[in-house]
């Protein structure tokens, strides 16, 4: 049991992301870019990355499963099936929906002389089924509990920016995706704002903590890729992981309340469980930044907006951890070594 829950809820979830950020993400990177730089084709390049975002992702699940190459290849057609009837909840439903269509054309697959077209047929007749029945159900659940949680954080911003930064930023550096879960709730607005500034926390908290164990290799790989490196580390003194985790929850509320920070990318979320990877966290905000100008949603892009940007991203997150990991340290409860990494 064990095995699968990991298989299907770390393995695909995070494999599911990647997805997500090879399509939807990246190309509202390049939209933007496009956009900003007056250049028609790089906007046309991103709409076209940001239309398979559904087959993408449900091609990623089917690499994370080991599907065999028909079972893959047809995942195309489930994942733009269930991205598009699921709605705003599409890749809640991408990811119910395609682990079910591959494992079912994992079972015929190499079984019958007709392999060539009873594989794809199961495969993609029990998907676009599934999707039919499902994935409506499932997008407007997912859509109904990330509605909730942005409206929570928009009446309650201090208490909902801890709880949402917090979540988030644990998740991020967990072997499990907070772009995925961001994605599958739609978390924008103050609530994405929140989740960045959580992300933020553990990967620039963990980067400046452990820099005497890691040097200028570690700052990098954790800054500017993953916190996740430091699981191993976690496992071994879970102490280690109070700095950051204490930084977040006081980002969080700073976000909501002072700056009301929000992550409103044309992504539909999955920038806000980024934090700052690639800088992918950031790039989202001044893509919501420009969206809100267009539209009229927003005057302009201030000062103050690029001061709270840069303070809950790298500033504060540096300045906390390393305040807090110093205290920790001088109790004994971090010692040297303990955040060494194989970089």
């Amino acid at each position: 049991m064990q095995r699968y829950l990991r298989l299907y809820f770390v393995d695909a979830m995070s494999a599911m992301a990647q997805g997500l950020f090879a399509s939807l993400l990246v190309g509202t990177i390049i939209s933007t870019l496009g956009s900003q730089l007056n250049l028609p084709v790089l906007e046309e390049v991103g709409g076209f990355a940001k239309s398979m975002a559904g087959p993408a992702m449900a091609i990623a699940i089917g690499c994370a499963l080991k599907a065999p190459p028909l079972v893959l290849f047809s995942l195309a057609a489930v994942g733009s099936a269930a991205n598009s009837l699921g709605g705003g909840g599409g890749p809640l439903a991408v990811l119910f929906i395609a682990i079910a269509a591959a494992e079912l054309g994992k079972l015929v697959s190499k079984k019958t002389p007709m392999d060539i077209l009873v594989t794809p047929l199961t495969t993609i007749g029990s998907g676009a089924l599934l999707s039919y029945l499902c994935a409506p159900a499932i997008g407007s659940v997912a859509t109904a509990f990330g509605q909730l949680i942005k409206n929570a954080t928009v009446l309650q911003p201090f208490w909902m920016g801890i709880v949402v930064s917090v979540l988030v930023g644990v998740a991020l550096t967990l072997p499990i995706s907070s772009a995925a879960l961001c994605a599958a709730f739609g978390l924008t607005g103050l609530a994405g704002g929140a989740a960045v500034a959580g992300c933020c926390a553990q990967m620039i908290g963990f980067a400046v903590i452990s820099f005497r164990e890691n040097r200028w290799g570690g700052l990098l790989a954790q800054g500017l890729g993953t916190s996740m490196l430091q699981v191993p580390n976690i496992v071994k003194n879970p102490r280690i992981w109070i700095a950051p985790t204490l930084a977040s929850a006081i980002t969080g509320p700073i976000a909501t309340c002072l700056f009301r920070l929000e992550m409103n990318d044309p992504s539909g979320g999955v920038a806000s469980g980024m934090g700052t990877c690639g800088l992918v966290g950031q790039i989202g905000v001044y893509s919501g930044w420009v969206s809100d100008v267009a539209s009229g949603a927003k005057a302009a892009i201030t000062p103050f907006d690029w001061a709270g940007l840069l303070l809950i991203c790298f500033v504060l997150p540096a300045l906390l951890a390393w305040a807090f990991d110093l205290g920790l340290r001088k109790l004994g409860w971090v010692k040297p070594g303990d955040m060494k990494l194989d970089v």
